[in-house]
């Protein structure tokens, strides 16, 4: 490997991913992914653990809330899908200029919706709440949380879909930039609103909530100056700035499926959430815990499987649709590998890593309990990311939303209601349900894959 190469990536020079050997390729674009999404993993770590110091109707609350938030986060997820397809493709045909308008009309559909789920968050909060089941405390401490976290959803939403477009452009090193600017700030701002400095007591769980959002809106301000600079092939000019009905036409038709994605994933998600509220605070406190620190190491994992969606992109533009699988399976290779070393660790681990975030006895045997079963599972998960990512680079956002609808709604939910209710093993048997659903998701996919329509798919 030319180390040289992912000095660059980091520093931020331009590649052409369709000549690049594909072993170098794939770490140019993933070390810069890896790192960015590290930070988010740290984010989301940092965060629970202060939360975590206000007790466990707080952390229920974040619990609750960010089950709901996910559905910001679909519609998010399903627009950096589109952006990064799009984006990649047009850059594989070298129409640089094009990208720029499909920058722009991302830009315009990703504020709209924005503004509409906000304002929907911030007036239902509090029967969001009530709905996931929350207990009266959680409701009354936790509602103003909740409302700050829906009115700065505009910054989770951009944050996300900008980001997909310049990791469609192979600019992964804007990407990692603006998360660990988001996220960096988040960080800092955390212990300093949620608990005050000197005199002054800060504000509690809201303190947070305002953390993420400054914290998420600076990373925006970043994305959006690098956009609009001029100084790279992905950019936004006056030029760009008209409105493209067959433009956004498109992205809608993409993201559907990308949306479709994480929306079905969500339901589960929620449906999971909601089931282990029945169980007690305790028991949604340390499922939380436990979701938190694996998401530590899955969102790396995701940053891997990201390089797949690039190169898929770009080199079915460039019409070298060989490459495109060979660099499919060589990113599954790399990821199962990353996979496999972390399971180790969960293992062996389970309950300092638990302990690490809570004392309180029962939430940390929970959790603890949640991270070793699950991580049962992690070297299926590895080649379930990257043939997914490999499916939305090339624009198939669709196949990867009917595999989740067939395994999340109708294996994982039932399985997990059947284990925790009917069998009496309770959160056991939900932490069963994910291990074992997400195993089948893999295998799924790899039949869909080995199939071949991604490789026809025109964007």
């Amino acid at each position: 490997m030319n180390f040289q190469l992912i000095k660059d990536a980091i520093l931020g020079k331009e590649q052409d991913f369709t000549t690049l050997s594909l072993k170098t390729a794939i770490w140019v674009l993933a070390i810069p992914m890896i790192l960015e999404m590290m930070m988010e993993s740290a984010f989301a770590v940092v965060d629970i653990f202060f939360v975590a110091k206000l007790g466990e109707h707080a952390i229920a609350t974040v619990g609750l809330t960010e089950s709901v938030i996910v559905l910001v986060y679909a519609v998010g997820f399903g627009i950096s899908m589109a952006a990064t397809a799009l984006v990649s493709r047009r850059f594989g045909e070298k129409e640089y200029d094009q990208a720029g308008t499909v920058a722009f009309q991302l830009l315009l559909v990703g504020a709209l919706i924005s503004i509409v789920l906000g304002v929907l968050g911030w007036v239902f909060a509090e029967n969001i709440l009530q709905l996931m089941g929350a207990e009266p405390e959680v409701v009354r401490t936790g509602v103003s949380y909740t409302r700050i976290i829906f009115a700065g959803n505009t910054a989770i939403m951009l944050l996300f879909l900008i980001n997909g477009a310049f990791r469609g452009a192979g600019q992964a090193h804007h990407a990692m930039r603006s998360l660990w600017i988001a996220n960096g700030f988040n960080i800092v701002l955390d212990p300093i609103l949620i608990f005050g400095v000197g005199s002054w007591t800060g504000y509690g769980l809201e303190g947070a909530a305002f953390a993420t959002t400054i914290g998420r809106s600076l990373g925006v301000v970043y994305q959006l100056y690098q956009l609009f600079n001029g100084k790279h092939r992905l950019s936004i000019a006056a030029k760009h700035m008209v409105v493209k009905w067959h433009t956004i036409k498109k992205i809608m038709d993409i993201a559907a499926g990308g949306m479709g994605q994480f929306l079905i994933d969500s339901v589960s998600w929620i449906a999971l959430t909601r089931m282990n509220a029945e169980f007690g605070s305790a028991a949604l406190a340390g499922y939380t815990i436990a979701m938190r620190v694996l998401i530590f190491t899955l969102l790396p994992a995701w940053g891997i499987s990201g390089a797949a969606a690039t190169l898929v992109g770009q080199n079915l533009g460039a019409n070298e649709v060989k490459r495109a699988e060979e660099a499919v399976w060589m990113t599954t290779r790399y990821c199962v590998i990353f996979m496999a070393s972390v399971t180790g660790i969960y293992l062996l681990f389970s309950s300092q890593l638990a302990g690490f975030f809570t004392q309180i006895p029962e939430v940390r045997d929970i959790a603890a309990q949640g991270l070793w079963v699950i991580v049962l599972g992690y070297v299926f998960f590895a080649v379930g990311m990257v043939l997914t990512q490999a499916f939305n680079g090339a624009g198939d956002t669709k196949t990867p939303a009917y595999i989740n609808i067939g395994v999340l709604w109708f294996l994982e939910i039932p399985l997990a209601w059947f284990l925790a209710f009917p069998m009496k093993m309770e959160y056991l048997g939900i932490f069963i349900a994910i291990a074992f659903s997400h195993s089948f998701h893999a295998l799924v996919a790899l039949f869909f894959f080995r199939r071949g329509k991604w490789k026809k798919v025109v964007v």
